[in-house]
């Protein structure tokens, strides 16, 4: 499945390079006529991260988001410094599909898989931003990347696998808004080692060939961001491109 995404400052649609609010870029302030052109192309599902309210919880564009998710017909889930129950609960009210968590998953375990139990886990995704070391271990980093969990990928799957996890979007951070393609090879080795979980893959698709490259490696979907932002091709492109492989 082709997930086309968004990420919002201040109902702006902007692109960050490598997480840095420093450095981003603009792509104008109408993020529903976005979303519904990609849903008219066949979108089943779509993601949207709250850049504000990652950076400032109080912040959190509920109303936008609130407004986005009624403008179209499929499934949205959203995340961006999700920290609470309370944020979780805004989220699901404002009628997200599915609320995605970072950091919070690693920094406080517990409570989040309560989260799971009263939530269940067909309502939340954990984001995991892999960056990949010389022996190749997959470490998690959080905090916009700035800081290592001192867990591996795995560790923290098999932590979630009890609470009945299912969907894992998983970044490889040296990819990510670098439009050069994605590691085929962590992908096919995290969907084998765990056939029970829908991963989504996040981080690099700049063309075509890297949506095609995925097809085969045991992902459930694909991210795309700043590919479609840009023109390099259109979400009826990518999901032709998935379907036939």
């Amino acid at each position: 499945m082709i997930i086309p995404a968004l990420d919002l400052i201040d109902g702006t649609v902007v692109r960050l390079h490598q997480g840095d609010y420093e450095q981003k870029r603009d792509y104008g302030n109408d993020p529903l006529a976005r979303l519904q052109d990609y849903q008219k192309q066949g979108a089943k599902l779509l993601h949207l991260v709250d850049l504000t309210g990652a950076k400032d919880p109080k912040a959190r564009q509920i109303t936008l988001i609130k407004t986005l998710i009624n403008g179209v017909q499929v499934p949205v889930q959203v995340g961006g410094g999700i920290r609470s129950e309370d944020d979780v609960k805004a989220l699901l009210s404002a009628g997200a599909t599915r609320v995605v968590i970072g950091s919070t998953a690693i920094k406080d375990p517990k409570l989040v898989k309560k989260w799971f139990e009263n939530y269940g886990p067909e309502s939340l995704v954990l984001a995991l931003d892999v960056r990949i070391d010389k022996y190749g271990n997959k470490n998690v980093a959080i905090h916009g990347w700035q800081e290592d969990s001192k867990q591996t990928l795995e560790q923290v799957i098999e932590d979630y696998l009890p609470y009945g996890l299912k969907h894992v979007l998983c970044t490889d951070i040296s990819k990510d808004g670098t439009l050069t393609g994605s590691n085929i090879s962590l992908y096919q080795e995290i969907s084998k080692k765990y056939p029970t979980i829908d991963f989504q893959a996040s981080g690099g698709i700049g063309q075509l060939n890297d949506v095609k490259d995925l097809k085969d490696s045991g992902v459930a979907g694909v991210i795309v961001g700043r590919a479609l932002l840009e023109g390099k091709f259109t979400v009826q492109e990518a999901i032709s491109c998935w379907q036939k492989g």
